[in-house]
């Protein structure tokens, strides 16, 4: 078993925040695994200066002990471009320019998160328009994903209807967090992870 905390620098550790990393810390150490820290620092405009570091002085105050090295996602760009990369060779991305506005204003629907359900409007090429982002392509198989959660059981949704095809690289060039989490999971064998329920 390996889970993970993996907070966002935008400011200090919040109780809300304190709270799932004791939960998964927990889970984690009573079945004997490993806990890896890894700081999703990728949104420079949300970051505040030290929050980091604060970050990681609170856990360590409240006694955390992570298992291996602190990873910064800010540091992973290449393997993020290598993921992408290989994506791109199995067409299974593409280039978009739509702003937020055009996709609101197509009104498909809205996702559970509160944003707009990107419509694909942009799926068969961007008619002369400048690349900006890249998407995934989540039609190519619109088939609902399953998941089991310990807690709530059995989960489900079809990402293609609820969610659309979603960002992968920014369009400010910033790696969006849908790819990033995913890579680095993958990477340090992640199998459980503790969320709050939102």
């Amino acid at each position: 078993m390996i889970g993970r905390f993996a907070p966002s620098p935008t400011g200090p550790l919040h109780f809300g925040s304190l709270l799932a990393a004791l939960a998964s810390y927990c889970d984690v150490k009573s079945q004997g695994g490993l806990w890896r820290l890894r700081m999703e620092d990728l949104d420079k405009p949300r970051e505040m200066a030290g929050a980091a570091q604060h970050i990681l002085q609170t856990l360590e105050d409240f006694g955390f002990e992570w298992d291996g090295e602190v990873i910064y996602q800010s540091q992973r760009s290449d393997l993020y471009q290598d993921t992408l990369n290989q994506l791109k060779a199995k067409s299974l991305v593409y280039n978009c320019d739509c702003s937020r506005k055009e996709i609101a204003d197509s009104r498909i629907g809205i996702a559970s998160d509160g944003a707009a359900i990107y419509p694909g409007t942009c799926r068969h090429g961007l008619h002369g328009k400048a690349a900006r982002a890249w998407r995934f392509l989540t039609d190519c198989n619109d088939q609902e994903v399953i998941w089991h959660d310990r807690r709530l059981g059995a989960q489900t949704q079809n990402v293609s209807g609820e969610v659309g095809d979603f960002v992968l690289k920014r369009a400010d060039g910033l790696w969006a967090y849908q790819l990033a989490v995913v890579v680095d999971d993958a990477a340090q064998g992640i199998t459980d992870i503790v969320r709050g329920e939102d």
